[in-house]
């Protein structure tokens, strides 16, 4: 790492249990500042600002366990330096794009257990919102036309896959390359970008780390459906932690596009990521328990999976009813898979 990108940087210098959280989004703190305590060993260890700066991002909960070296980049101003969430997407684009690298031209009309989408029909989708977030980035006079057209059709009741089509007529092993080859350039651009730019986008706006995550998310998502077609493994990272803060952060959500009443607490989650570390997610309470695989969790929120054909474990009414109604992405309220549905053919 070059020298100057270490200047305010906060790291955990073993794994722990963060047991106190002092700042918050927006505080201006002094070189030697508390920022956090973090309990390793039966011992507190207090992490310092090493600059003066502003509080860009709180990345973790309290009573959360982390892992060494577990940091964020940030100048002497506060700015972020750090956007791993580009790089997230764009490996998750690269696995997805490795399922699919082989495959010959009448392998694009195969369907998949989503919807009847196609292979075809995946891969365009995903290009075209890849397309989406990038001419958000360029503000709300280059994103208009998009989300004109878009919200016409949402209010006309009709599908998005014919806007898609004409957006991205490219069929088969042209549209493969097109859409990776967008991925790509898409993320050498993102790296330049602040993370905590305001974009436009169909809804109320995002950051720019929201959307991004989002692109993960999906491509995550929708590769689900490939994966199981073709009947490969995917082989699961850590940059899944994004999708499951996503999953943890749209719990209010959940409900409220159901039309449920939000529970006051959050269920605790205990979640075993794929490289074994554990990780917390809010704090014991009347809300219940929810612990297994980081994966199968990530899966529920986004309706890729039963909550049955999974092994969580929970405990308590409203985490029950949280993982039977989870909805980590927008738009209408939406039905998850019943049991079997979703499965590697």
């Amino acid at each position: 790492m070059a020298e100057e990108r270490q200047v305010g940087v906060v790291v955990a210098p073993m794994p722990g249990q963060v047991i106190a959280i002092d700042v918050a989004v927006g505080d201006l703190v002094t070189r030697g500042q508390r920022l956090a305590v973090l309990e390793a060993m039966k011992m507190q260890h207090q992490l310092v600002a090493e600059c003066d700066g502003v509080v860009q991002e709180v990345t973790v909960l309290k009573d959360a366990q982390v892992a060494a070296g577990a940091g964020h980049y940030c100048d002497r101003k506060g700015r972020t330096m750090s956007f791993e969430q580009v790089q997230d997407f764009l490996d998750e684009s690269e696995m997805l794009f490795a399922a699919v690298r082989d495959l010959e031209e009448e392998d694009f009309d195969r369907e998949t257990q989503f919807k009847s989408w196609t292979i075809e029909d995946v891969l365009r989708h995903l290009h075209y919102w890849n397309r989406a977030v990038d001419f958000a980035a360029e503000g709300e006079q280059a994103f208009s036309g998009l989300k004109e057209r878009v919200m016409a059709v949402i209010a006309a009741g009709k599908s998005l896959r014919e806007v898609e089509r004409k957006a991205v007529p490219e069929t088969g092993r042209v549209l493969r390359a097109s859409w990776i080859g967008f991925a790509r350039a898409l993320a050498k651009r993102w790296q330049d970008i602040d993370p905590k730019a305001r974009l436009p986008w169909i809804g109320p706006e995002m950051s720019a780390r929201s959307a991004i995550t989002a692109r993960q998310m999906e491509t995550w998502a929708h590769g689900f459906e490939i994966f199981d077609l073709l009947g490969l493994e995917r082989q699961e990272h850590d940059r899944l932690r994004n999708i499951v803060v996503l999953g943890v952060n749209t719990f209010g959500w959940s409900h409220k596009v159901q039309g449920f009443d939000v529970p006051e607490v959050m269920p605790k989650l205990v979640l075993e990521a794929p490289s074994g570390a554990i990780w917390e997610f809010g704090e014991e309470s009347a809300g219940g328990r929810i612990e297994g695989k980081a994966a199968d969790f990530a899966a529920v929120v986004t309706q890729t999976r039963a909550l049955g054909d999974t092994a969580l474990m929970l405990s308590g009414e409203v985490a029950k009813t949280w993982m039977t109604h989870a909805q980590c992405f927008a738009g209408p309220p939406e039905t998850p898979p019943t049991k079997g549905a979703r499965k590697k053919v």
